[in-house]
């Protein structure tokens, strides 16, 4: 049976590669990303996450292979040819970062209008319309705003919208940084660990904005992410990756189960294990994480993020 994925997908990453001199980051990866779905791009440390990110935004000019982009409406993009800066305006590719990239000193409302400079500018017929005040011009700054007090709504930001970025939580700070890449109006949007640092009741208002986006708006979503507990939580397709090959596909139950995906995460060297081990080693380090989050301090490392020895113990047993 075909996946929804596999029929008519929204990105297409065929046999990408990516070489840093003899080092070789991504390696003849192919997957695809649905229309109008939550795709998790998962694995260990170093497994090559943010490099597909980078080759995806135009970061980075992949070694080999292609980026293919296709819109509703037919519109078909290389992204391995566009220049960054384009496959923003011209593909409506949007991403945020592992690293929070606000505008610190400027106001939460303001981060939103900057996002949206492409349309201002060109109604302005680069600034002459502003500065004498055209029709065009007016009506494209009202929609600009119209557009940035629904997303401060739509993030729960309204009442600081005339506060400093800086000020914001760190929560409040990465539901501004989605809401500005969505002031880009794009088709995909990429989110590179958006729940880090984030306490379960953030991560939990993470998940329902982003079902929202997904949902209300349309948009194909791939993430980044290291919290399982999001991961399975709104994902509709899984892509796991390890030192730089996909190692599994498929549906979050799927994935949750595949001996592969268990031997990355958990650090198990010998590829003939039985799966019985595998999953009494899953189940055990699941039972770890609970207590961990059950204790009042939150772990400080990100769930699962790099591999346990926990699996190893396990088949010595």
């Amino acid at each position: 049976m075909m996946r929804i994925w596999e029929n008519n997908p929204e990105l297409e990453v065929i046999h990408l590669t990516m070489r840093f001199g003899g080092l070789t980051a991504i390696g003849d990866l192919s997957f695809n990303i649905a229309r109008k779905q939550i795709t998790a791009l998962i694995g260990p440390n170093g497994a090559g996450k943010t490099t597909v990110f980078n080759c995806i935004t135009g970061f980075y000019k992949p070694t080999e292979g292609m980026l293919k982009l296709t819109h509703e409406d037919g519109k078909t993009f290389l992204l391995e040819r566009m220049d960054d800066f384009m496959v923003n305006r011209v593909a409506h590719v949007a991403r945020t970062f592992q690293n929070i990239r606000l505008f610190a000193g400027m106001t939460v409302v303001e981060n939103l209008m900057v996002a949206q400079h492409n349309a201002l500018m060109n109604a302005s017929g680069f600034t002459i319309g502003a500065l004498f005040g055209s029709k065009g011009y007016k009506r494209a700054d009202a929609e600009a705003i119209e557009n940035s007090k629904y997303w401060l709504d739509k993030v729960g930001l309204m009442n600081r919208a005339d506060d400093p970025a800086g000020d914001l939580s760190y929560g409040a700070q990465r539901r501004l940084e989605i809401a500005r890449a969505m002031c880009t109006k794009p088709r995909l949007l990429c989110l590179d660990e958006p729940a880090a640092g984030l306490n379960p009741r953030e991560s939990d208002e993470l998940n329902k904005l982003l079902l929202s986006i997904r949902d209300d708006h349309g948009v194909a979503i791939i993430l980044i992410e290291h919290d399982m507990s999001v991961v399975m939580g709104i994902s509709d397709h899984i892509v796991v990756l390890d030192y730089g090959r996909k190692i599994a596909d498929g549906t979050p139950d799927e994935i949750k189960s595949d001996p592969a995906v268990i031997r990355a995460y958990l650090g198990v060297e010998d590829e003939d294990a039985p799966v019985e081990i595998l999953k009494e080693a899953a189940a055990m380090h699941r039972a770890e994480l609970r207590e961990a989050g059950n204790t009042k301090t939150k772990p400080t490392k990100p769930v699962l993020t790099a591999k346990k020895p926990i699996a190893k113990k396990a088949v010595r047993k």
